[in-house]
């Protein structure tokens, strides 16, 4: 398939936009309302509100009517096989906890995959209206105040290097636990709870080192474009792609990420 023009980018990531505005149109009414919940999971807790449900509902429908040929990938609705090269990747809310909380790091997470690759990138916090944007032609942070092109900053070594992470429970295996151990023993610090946000302050150049366990697809495609267009890097901890989901590594540097790799399976003290 003829890869799309710079054109094509464009009408793309505008139309990437709107469908996390009309999420964020769902989702803003009831926040800070103290939503029920249900819970996803037989073992375990992963909550869903009808926020993320009625989000996603609003975008398939979007896509259904303008790029019927389109697949699509949500978080809460059955996949739909794409007629074309491009696939949407859809989470209504990343960060539900954050949201039926009242906290403000979750987001609308839009994405756009071309031929498997992660080509367009959307992260939207609508109640701040803070709007991440990625794609072929660059990545930029769009605020009611203006816009600014995104840049990492990255520190010079990870022991002076800002990290982050959703939460350490998210932890299961050895492998994973003794991995974050050594991160959080050689940053200079790491925070947690900040679900795909903290991707996006790594793209803005606020933090560092972003890593997380066991994400599935639509928790860092969409993310991919904004934190390369950045000129960080991102991938799964075995170098595969990100998209391939599971565990997941974002830098700002080709250093950091090296150094920080290097953690993985080093020996035991």
């Amino acid at each position: 398939m003829t890869r799309p023009d710079d054109a094509k980018w464009a009408e793309l990531t505008r139309f990437a936009e709107s469908l996390a505005s009309a999420a964020g149109a769902e989702s803003l009414p009831r926040f800070r309302t103290r939503p029920d919940m249900t819970n996803k999971l037989e073992e375990g807790f992963d909550p869903v509100t009808e926020a993320d449900k009625a989000g996603e509902r609003a975008m398939r429908a979007m896509i259904e009517e303008t790029y019927p040929d389109h697949g699509i990938i949500g978080e809460e609705y059955r996949r739909k096989e794409a007629r074309s090269g491009f696939t949407w990747i859809l989470d209504p809310i990343d960060g539900t906890r954050s949201f039926v909380t009242g906290m403000l790091s979750w987001t609308t997470l839009v994405g756009l995959t071309f031929e498997g690759e992660p080509m367009v990138g959307v992260a939207a916090q609508a109640y701040v209206g803070e709007r991440f944007v990625g794609s072929p032609l660059g990545a930029v942070l769009k605020t009611p105040a203006g816009e600014r092109i995104l840049r990492v900053q990255p520190a010079p070594r990870l022991n002076q290097a800002i990290g982050t992470t959703t939460a350490p429970g998210l932890y299961k295996t050895a492998r994973q636990q003794n991995f974050l151990e050594r991160m959080r023993n050689t940053l200079r610090f790491i925070r947690y709870d900040g679900d795909a946000y903290f991707f996006c302050l790594l793209a803005a150049g606020q933090i560092d080192v972003a890593l997380d366990a066991s994400l599935e697809i639509y928790d860092i495609a969409p993310l991919v474009p904004i934190i390369r267009g950045a000129g960080g890097i991102v991938s799964r901890w075995d170098r595969k792609p990100p998209q391939l989901a599971g565990d997941v590594i974002a830098a700002a540097s080709e250093d950091l990420y090296e150094e920080a790799l290097a953690l993985l399976d080093a020996p035991a003290a």
